[in-house]
């Protein structure tokens, strides 16, 4: 259960970026920390595509920031498509010029893409950041996601390469202006990152479980990291409703 005491919310504080995610505001005094990368880990089935693409949307339609998506790993039609179940109209907010989408999906499995915007060459990190900072210029983003970093690994495959890569990554979004997520997947659920260096470019680790226990499968989040801010120690259950995902701050995970 979380300690309202031990954590303090410091509301109206312009350093705090609220991801407007019920509940999970309540674990990190309010929010995320301004101008700063957090890493989003969990195995499969976890929803960390969900939780970035509604701290993006929330971003848009509560608190008047801008967005920008970087998907390496599904192609923005299909995104666009998914979220649509919990009414989110990603195409709408392209349109009026509140969200960027890039397209790092399509050429790196070899078909045309009529994005947008498109990394013509797959995981050119380089001209990755070049487009990130061409829309932020455009569109004023004020966050971003990153989906994923695993993919990115896997192309550089050396650990030590991998590490510095994402950290001109991380620290490019954070230079101009944009509080982030980089989402990552993991295989072994006491690890928070595939690769073991993902966690130290950035300035917090989010982790989220999707266990097994007996014939069912819970669904609980950690903030394991958040440099500069204080945060609930515990693990708390969450679910994926109909208008996206819902945290239980003021609830533990309980297995028998």
């Amino acid at each position: 259960m979380v300690d309202k005491k031990k954590i303090k919310t410091e509301k109206g504080d312009s350093k705090r970026v609220p991801t407007g995610i019920e509940g999970f505001d309540e674990l990190c005094g309010g929010g995320l920390l301004r101008n700063r990368s957090y890493l989003l880990s969990g195995a499969a089935g976890c929803g960390k595509t969900i939780f970035g693409l509604q701290y993006l949307y929330n971003g848009i339609t509560k608190y008047g920031e801008n967005g920008i998506y970087i998907a390496t790993e599904e192609r923005p039609d299909q995104v666009r498509e998914n979220v649509l179940k919990f009414g989110w109209d990603f195409e709408a907010l392209e349109d009026e010029g509140k969200l960027a989408i890039i397209d790092a999906c399509s050429t790196k499995i070899g078909i045309p893409s009529h994005e947008k915007y498109v990394d013509v060459r797959p995981f050119d990190l380089r001209s990755m950041m070049d487009q990130i900072i061409a829309i932020q210029d455009t569109i004023d983003a004020k966050r971003a996601l990153v989906d994923g970093t695993t993919s990115i690994g896997f192309y550089l495959q050396d650990p030590s390469k991998i590490r510095v890569e994402l950290l001109k990554l991380s620290t490019t979004l954070e230079v101009l202006g944009l509080t982030s997520f980089m989402t990552c997947e993991i295989i072994d659920e006491n690890s928070t990152s595939r690769f073991g260096v993902e966690t130290f470019v950035t300035e917090g680790t989010i982790v989220m479980y999707n266990k097994r226990v007996n014939d069912v499968r819970i669904r609980s989040v950690e903030v394991f990291k958040m440099r500069g801010s204080d945060h609930s120690k515990g693990i708390h259950p969450y679910e994926i409703t109909p208008t996206g995902i819902v945290v239980h701050p003021g609830e533990g995970v309980y297995t028998s």
